[in-house]
């Protein structure tokens, strides 16, 4: 198993941190020894380099350059061999198409990780320790914060797995949010690329959560685990960005 994050997007709310920059580099932890500042994807391959995963794959796009030029001191920081899939159409389609030209990594089986998501590694600890029950695609759950309208929301059972995913969602209806870190077995990988496919084929502003609800409606089961009480952020604007520095300092 490796990892694999998305860090095609462009972030354009996140302006003028992106005008060149992908959203995954924008600093979020300022360094304390004159070192290079600490990105959502340093915070991830921390993560990563955590649970014992020694490889990942970063999904790129907008601004690729950058990522690019940081992959050898990221591979030296976190003792993580990283390789780079590009999206072509990154400026232009949403993610379920990013998240499908990353299909021939998905067969290895990884934990994916959303560019955006500030997250600690305890999240990665908790879906590999739910491994083994016949998952094949396992979602991170936060069953414990108040969701509004933004959120992708989750109707899920422990035992049928998810009903529903969706933004467009009454919250009340939801048992939590997917806080966009995902464990896909590789028993996973030839049905989701189809159902991705499918996805962004009918609409390329899809998301890849849309892909997910794709394989449902199929029969296939998404199972989701609980994350517990975690501090965490998705990074969209600059309040969020406020919130992933507050969070980030104390991981």
């Amino acid at each position: 198993m490796i990892g694999l994050v998305l860090a095609a997007g462009a972030g354009r709310r996140l302006r003028p941190y992106t005008d060149n920059l992908p959203k995954a580099l924008v600093p979020v932890v300022e360094p304390t020894d004159g070192g290079e500042p600490r990105t959502v994807l340093d915070l991830t391959l921390a993560n990563f380099a955590e649970v014992g995963l020694d490889e990942a794959a970063i999904v790129v796009g907008y601004r690729k350059e950058a990522v690019y030029e940081r992959r050898a001191e990221l591979e030296s920081r976190y003792g993580v061999k990283l390789t780079l899939v590009e999206n072509d159409k990154a400026e232009e389609w949403n993610n379920a198409y990013s998240l499908w030209c990353a299909r021939d990594v998905i067969k290895q089986g990884v934990i994916l990780a959303n560019g955006d998501t500030v997250h600690p590694a305890s999240v990665e600890k908790t879906l590999l320790a739910a491994r083994g029950q016949g998952q094949r695609i396992l979602l991170a759950l936060d069953t414990v914060k108040k969701l509004a309208d933004e959120e992708m929301k989750v109707v899920a059972d422990p035992v049928t797995g998810v009903r529903r995913i969706t933004k467009l969602m009454d919250p009340t209806e939801a048992t939590g949010e997917y806080i966009g870190v995902t464990l896909i077995e590789p028993e996973a990988a030839a049905e989701l690329a189809d159902a991705l496919r499918t996805t962004f084929e009918r609409d390329p502003q899809l998301y890849y959560e849309d892909g997910y609800q794709e394989l449902v409606n199929r029969g296939f089961q998404v199972d989701t685990t609980p994350i517990g009480e975690v501090s965490w952020v998705e990074i969209d604007n600059h309040d969020d960005l406020a919130r992933g520095r507050e969070i980030a300092c104390r991981y």
